[in-house]
């Protein structure tokens, strides 16, 4: 089995977000963004120039600006082009061979290019903290507060905010910068994550973030 084709859908709305069972706040000193499997492979499965592509990486990129002028470690995952089988194990036998040495697959896609200071981690699993330094990197930056983006929702998502929460990581997922399968999939993600976090939309958490921050030194 490998990537299913994809049809464009509605991104959800706040209508669609679930009842939160914490009352995390986010904050701008504890938090860093995760960008999870933003590969041109995995972004390709969408239609191009349609819901929810569209949005998904706007809004991603929304995320990626105001994180970096509030100094909050900006995290890439991606999953690593042309891994051997004994790399790849069990997975090889839920989605096949994964990506393949085709130029620029296993890319970040364009609108979202690391850059100097950010940080790419090597995602051998759904999980991005699974065989990462990702865990590390968060503990090494005084983070413990996860803004978690990108694909597939009910996938590396979902599994990497169930694991942020098992290491007392404040798991923050955000319902219109990740996209899915299908709609019902990524409404029943949503539903998922809001058991192990905090699920919210971009422009709310646009705003809880610059209503955080330290004020400047006059």
């Amino acid at each position: 089995m490998g990537l299913p084709a994809i049809d464009g859908y509605p991104m959800p709305d706040r209508s669609a977000l679930p009842r939160s069972h914490v009352s995390w706040r986010i904050d701008p000193v504890r938090a860093a963004l995760l960008v999870h499997d933003m590969q041109n492979h995995f972004v390709g499965a969408f239609p191009a120039g349609r819901s929810p592509v569209v949005e998904l990486v706007d809004n991603i990129a929304a995320l990626r600006e105001l994180a970096g002028t509030l100094d909050m470690p900006v995290v890439f995952s991606a999953e690593p082009a042309g891994q051997p089988p004994g790399q790849r194990g069990l997975v090889a036998d839920m989605w096949g061979p994964g990506i393949g040495d085709e130029p620029d697959a296993a890319a970040i896609v364009a609108p979202l290019t690391p850059r100097p200071g950010e940080h790419l981690l090597a995602n051998v699993r759904h999980n991005a903290f699974l065989r990462s330094h990702l865990g590390r990197l968060l503990r090494s930056k005084g983070r413990d507060q996860l803004i978690i983006c990108g694909v597939y929702a009910h996938l590396g998502v979902l599994l990497t905010a169930a694991d942020a929460f098992m290491n007392d990581i404040q798991p923050f997922v955000v319902a219109d910068a990740v996209a899915d399968f299908s709609a019902e999939e990524h409404t029943l993600a949503l539903r998922w994550a809001a058991r192990s976090g905090v699920v919210c939309m971009t422009d709310g958490l646009l705003r809880g973030l610059l209503l955080r921050r330290e004020p400047k030194n006059a």
